[in-house]
Formats: structure tokens, C-alpha cells, sequence
């Protein structure tokens, strides 16, 4: 599962760099718990440094600390239990992912162009399986006419030139180019093939862990 740093938030790389502008523009930064400053314990201790050398306080609104040395190892403790749940979820939650997907449930958040989520009940959840949109629709079309074309040896460019010349845009609404044509003549859910964590670009095929791949699903 994806670790987000810190300072990939833009509000909180501009409160940075405003914290280092001379003066400083507030002598305070108001959180409403600890876990809601930085992302882990480290990106924790860097930054407050950085802040407390211009004179800056971060200041929790539930759990008030004292400025003293037990008060700063109170702090501490609570960042690292903060952390600590914070990774157990999401050790969880990548669990539940791989056993869903597992049974064939396609885990996304959005489906692959000319395909839909169809709500599945599953015990007291919902869960979803994908189908093909209606044979009729222009998605349904599309994607039919791409793999038409590649089996008869036209590349990449060259479809992706004849869906632009009449007009016909991805599920973005951008025109079609290579890469959007490979992506999709790549893809195994075309197939019938469900697959996480083994697509090039998914940030899960660098974790080491196997991928779950499911035919027929």
C-alpha cells in the first residue's frame, strides 16, 4: 500500500513555506490531533524542528501538551502509537483487498473503459463484479474495434489515429494516443482476468508480494 509522505499535501507545503518567511506570519499552528500533522513520527520530528527554530508552536487542540521534557516524550509516545495504527490499518485493509479480489470481486474504485461494477450482496456487504457495458454502447464498441484492428497487425498509432478521426475519446474524454491504446489492449479484464497488485505502474507490484490474478471472473 501506498506510503504518502507529508509534504506531498500542498496546504501543508505552503504553511512551510510561509513558517519561513521573515517574519513569520502566525507564531502557532493549530491541529486538531497530533496524527493530523505529519504522517509518520519522522516527517514529525523534521518539521517541528524546522518550526521551532523560526519560534513556531504546533499545537494540539485534544491533547495538550506541556512544553517540558515529559511533555515532549508524552508527545513522542502518542506519534508512535498514532503511526503504529495508522500502518496496521492499512496492513488490514491490503489484506481485505487481496482476499476479495481473491473470490473474483474487482477491488477498484474505477472500472476499465467499456466496462462496468455490478453490485453483488455477499453475506451483510456489497461487493462488486465487472461485466461489459451494453453491446450497443459506444464504450462496448470501441474497445471491440481496438482489438478488431490489432488482430489485423495495425499498431498502436494507427488505431488510436482512426477512433480520433471520428471522433471517439477515451472514458476521460481525451483523445485517443498510443499509450491509452496499449493500456487497453493490455489489460486482461478484457479477458475475463481479474488482477491486483500485478499491473506495470501499480505501486503494489514493488511491495514483494505475489499478485492476485483470477481467470473467469
Amino acid at each position: 500500500m501506498k506510503h504518502y509522505t507529508s509534504d506531498a499535501r500542498p496546504a501543508f507545503r505552503e504553511m512551510v513555506a510561509l513558517a519561513k518567511t521573515k517574519p513569520a506570519p502566525f507564531e502557532a499552528i493549530l491541529v486538531w490531533k497530533l496524527n493530523r500533522f505529519a504522517r509518520s513520527r519522522l516527517d514529525s520530528a523534521i518539521y517541528k524542528k524546522l518550526l521551532k527554530d523560526r519560534g513556531i508552536r504546533v499545537i494540539s487542540i485534544n491533547e495538550p501538551m506541556e512544553d517540558t521534557p515529559s511533555g515532549h516524550m508524552l508527545e513522542g509516545v502518542i506519534e508512535t502509537m498514532d503511526q503504529f495504527y495508522s500502518e496496521n490499518m492499512g496492513e488490514d485493509i491490503k489484506r481485505g483487498l487481496r482476499e476479495s479480489a481473491k473470490r473474483g470481486f474487482y477491488t477498484g474504485s474505477k472500472p476499465p473503459y467499456g466496462l462496468h461494477k455490478v453490485p453483488v450482496k455477499d453475506g451483510n456487504k456489497t461487493r462488486y463484479k465487472l461485466e461489459p457495458d451494453l453491446q450497443d454502447s459506444t464504450p462496448y464498441r470501441v474497445v471491440r474495434r481496438i482489438f478488431d484492428m490489432a488482430l489485423k497487425d495495425q499498431g498502436c498509432k494507427a488505431i488510436a489515429k482512426a477512433l480520433n478521426s471520428e471522433s471517439q475519446r477515451t472514458g476521460t474524454g481525451q483523445p485517443w494516443g498510443v499509450t491509452t491504446v496499449h493500456k487497453v489492449l493490455n489489460n486482461e479484464a478484457y479477458s475475463g482476468i481479474l488482477v491486483l497488485g500485478g499491473r506495470p505502474g501499480h505501486s503494489a507490484i514493488h511491495s514483494g508480494t505475489e499478485p492476485v490474478r483470477v481467470e473467469n471472473a
